[in-house]
């Protein structure tokens, strides 16, 4: 059906608001950071640092994977498989890593990412957008750590999937005001780019995805005006737990079958022809984009 390669590397670095290395407690509850910016004196850095503290306060253990710090390498290749290779003749990434997984023969780096994953409750993405989507560093560590068989299968994908007791969340920032990526905008619907990240990796592995934090064009914005975005941020986490997901179309309304193409069933499109509103960004079914789909959550 679907051919997904997920893949890491990283070295855990655990914080108690900003301090050394925080015990680990089995009860406690765990947040991961996977944090994918080269500056460490940049607002993405800050953004990082006020989550870990806001975060630790709460009573979390908070990981971070400073992909940059940590040379990650984000090609995915045969060197993240430990022995052998099923078809050296003809390697196919993602049948050479979801039997490496199997067998427990992945890379060091890609065990430790997909260990720290397992212990999250969690999982927050900080990043600059790069070209409509993740830098490619962090984009490696999708490939590479979320292998078929640990992240995925056919059977658990989307609102069945691996990761479904597990929070997620995109916070980022742009190089251009929000008014650029508005419907009329010259970037086009923000909620369009957030489709893919959103829903064709986090909601697709299972994750509940928490409406996305934007910070927009920091850069080019005064020290006060970035000062209060801070501020916003450190408000939300406090109470993060909280908020309801995105929603996305749950598997119950597909054909889940070769021969039904994994397509809506004939009912459901009959039930949305009359809705003003298509049932998603991805599945618009021809008609209007629903408003902010991928950018606000059901209050």
């Amino acid at each position: 059906l679907l051919i997904h390669v997920k893949s890491v590397l990283t070295c855990p670095v655990r914080f108690r608001s900003g301090s050394g290395p925080v015990p680990v407690s089995p009860a406690q509850k765990a947040a991961l950071i996977v944090f994918a910016h080269q500056s460490p004196a940049s607002f993405n850095a800050a953004l990082r640092d006020a989550a870990v503290q806001e975060l630790s306060g709460q009573g979390f253990r908070v990981t971070v994977s400073d992909l940059y710090a940590m040379n990650f390498r984000a090609s995915a290749t045969q060197d993240d498989i430990i022995g052998d290779l099923k078809n050296p003749d003809h390697f196919l990434y993602g049948d050479e890593t979801m039997l490496a997984w199997t067998e427990g023969r992945l890379s060091d780096d890609i065990t430790a990412e997909q260990r720290k994953l397992e212990e999250a409750q969690l999982i927050i993405f900080q990043f600059p957008l790069y070209w409509f989507s993740v830098p490619a560093v962090l984009k490696g560590w999708f490939d590479r750590v979320l292998t078929q068989g640990f992240a995925f299968s056919l059977q658990k994908i989307y609102s069945k999937g691996v990761f479904k007791d597990k929070k997620a969340l995109l916070s980022f920032t742009t190089g251009v005001p929000e008014s650029l990526f508005q419907p009329d905008g010259i970037d086009g619907d923000i909620n369009v780019t957030l489709w893919p990240l959103q829903h064709g990796i986090l909601n697709f592995c299972g994750f509940q995805v928490l409406a996305p934090q934007i910070f927009w064009d920091p850069a080019h914005c005064p020290a006060a005006v970035r000062a209060q975005m801070l501020e916003g941020w450190r408000a939300r986490l406090r109470g993060l737990l909280t908020e309801n997901p995105l929603t996305f179309a749950p598997c119950e309304l597909f054909d889940l079958s070769f021969q039904g193409g994994f397509r809506l069933r004939p009912e459901v499109k009959e039930e949305q022809e009359a809705q003003p509103f298509g049932l998603s960004t991805g599945h618009h079914l021809g008609k209007p984009l629903p408003p902010d789909d991928q950018t606000r959550a059901p209050s």
